[in-house]
């Protein structure tokens, strides 16, 4: 893994031209001497966080005032009772009333590199520096191309990826990928997608994502088809996995009759976030996107919450389906957003822009992550992200084996522990919505952030920071998991 000591990579960084401010300001060895001092006292003060603990004293007190400020100024209860103090260490988190917790989601995917990580202040400090905070379309620094350089390198090395275009998050990259799919096939205005689809919040993406509280009282304006995502139960009922293909196929084309040339797009999530860290075969995937290239419909595949967290950096390098994607969003773990396409679906000038593509921040904190997952050992069989889900998972089954009263069959469930790399799924209480609630936030008040997923059975879900998990950290974990429960089973 990349040492947290080593220095930031300039391999990519454009040289300023002498004689210029800004080529003083970069070289400056006082500021380099400055912020080699924030590292070190960061680092400092991290240290002390080693373990859970539960809210201190007087910073308790304070610590309600700020919850109420917060859920004035929202109109409504925080889900979580969340405010950091702004540091942790590693996996650790502190929050503003003295608690500390085990941080197993991360923001739901942002935080790979957990709290406090010495190359992410660095790279942060570095770049407040900047004349300005935001970047543009039109006005932009170098840091922004620097970003998209680096993720088109990464992403090239499997696919037809060609360019990028960089957005402020996840639902404007897939906005714009829409925009890129609905350009290409003119005049073709439908969109194909897996049921338990999550898309993001902007109206139209709410309506394509399959959750009803997602698109409550918003008109339906955009025309969805949605297809079975692969489920292991309905697999065995229908007569295994080839008759489930073939079935999914026929409707995929019932679909395409019914509704000739109208299709502009087929929006996949190899692994499901949102709809419940579900998986499925490389053969399931092929054989629905050769029916999407023989019918001109682009092959859409949306990472933004499974980037970096499979067993290769890009879940179609894990499913060897490179050669099929046409466009491609990512978004979460780097902090920036962007969209990528082959050189057949270039847009034409004047589809996609905007006042802001993000901070300066974003851009050098997320290249500085591209390049610590490219250097680290994270991917492949063997790799820290396999290595952390078995880990994971021989803890769940382990906890099952001593309570199987709290783990009853799921509907439509066959496996009780699952998801892939770092995107990690339990469920327990049969799934049962309410239950599942109810465990995650008790393990919240235990000291153990997590989630839940999926639309029934509903799942808890871990999304830990595989950057700097450690493998003995599991057993620490699943200790306070498992006191949760066992308040919530009563």
């Amino acid at each position: 893994m990349t040492r947290l000591d080593s220095p930031p990579s300039t391999s990519s960084m454009p040289a300023l031209a002498p004689g210029l401010a800004g080529t003083a300001l970069a070289s400056d060895p006082a500021i380099d001497a400055a912020i080699d001092t924030l590292v070190e006292r960061v680092g400092e003060h991290s240290k002390a966080i080693t373990d859970v603990r539960p809210a201190q004293g007087e910073a308790a007190a304070s610590f309600e005032e700020m919850v109420a400020r917060a859920e004035a100024m929202k109109g409504r209860p925080l889900l979580y009772k969340f405010i950091g103090s702004g540091i942790g260490n590693g996996a650790l988190v502190e929050l503003a009333d003295g608690s500390v917790k085990w941080d197993m989601i991360c923001g739901i995917g942002v935080h790979i590199f957990g709290h406090s990580h010495p190359e992410l202040i660095r790279a942060q400090a570095r770049s407040s520096l900047d004349d300005v905070a935001k970047s543009g379309n039109l006005q932009s620094n170098f840091e922004a191309y620097r970003f998209g350089e680096k993720l088109l390198e990464l992403a090239k090395r499997n696919s037809r990826l060609s360019e990028a275009f960089i957005t402020t998050s996840g639902a404007m990259a897939n906005e714009s990928a829409l925009k890129v799919c609905y350009q290409k096939n003119y005049p073709a205005g439908r969109v194909l997608a897996f049921k338990h689809c999550f898309m993001g919040r902007s109206v139209t993406m709410a309506q394509i994502g399959d959750s009803h509280a997602g698109r409550d009282g918003i008109p339906l304006t955009t025309q969805v088809d949605y297809m079975p995502f692969w489920n292991d139960v309905a697999v065995e009922k229908v007569g295994g996995p080839t008759a489930f293909i073939d079935h999914a196929v026929w409707r995929l084309n019932q679909f395409i009759e019914r509704y000739p040339k109208q299709h502009a797009c087929f929006i996949f999530e190899l692994v499901q976030g949102e709809g419940g860290f579900n998986t499925a075969p490389r053969e399931y995937f092929t054989a629905l996107m050769d029916v999407c290239k023989a019918h001109g419909i682009a092959v859409w595949d949306d990472e933004i919450q499974s980037f970096g967290r499979t067993r290769q950096m890009f879940a179609y390098e894990t499913y060897d389906l490179g050669d099929y994607v046409d466009v491609f969003c990512v978004g979460k773990m780097t902090q920036a957003c962007a969209t990528l396409w082959t050189d057949e679906y270039k847009p034409r000038p004047g589809l996609l822009s905007g006042t802001f593509t993000g901070s300066g921040t974003d851009f050098t904190v997320g290249t500085r992550i591209l390049e610590m997952l490219d250097e680290g050992d994270y991917y492949g069989e063997n790799g820290s992200n396999a290595k952390h889900h078995k880990a994971f998972r021989e803890q769940v089954e382990a906890m099952i084996n001593r309570h199987p009263e709290w783990f009853p069959p799921a509907l439509f469930q066959k496996e009780l522990v699952g998801g892939e790399g770092g995107m990690m799924r339990f469920t327990p209480f049969g799934g049962d919505k309410a239950k599942v609630a109810a465990a995650c936030k008790a393990c919240f008040e235990e000291g153990v952030i997590l989630f839940w997923c999926g639309h029934g059975p509903y799942h808890v879900r871990m999304l830990p920071p595989m950057g700097v998990m450690k493998l003995e950290d599991w057993p620490r974990v699943f200790a306070v998991v498992e006191r949760a429960l066992a308040k919530v089973a009563g």
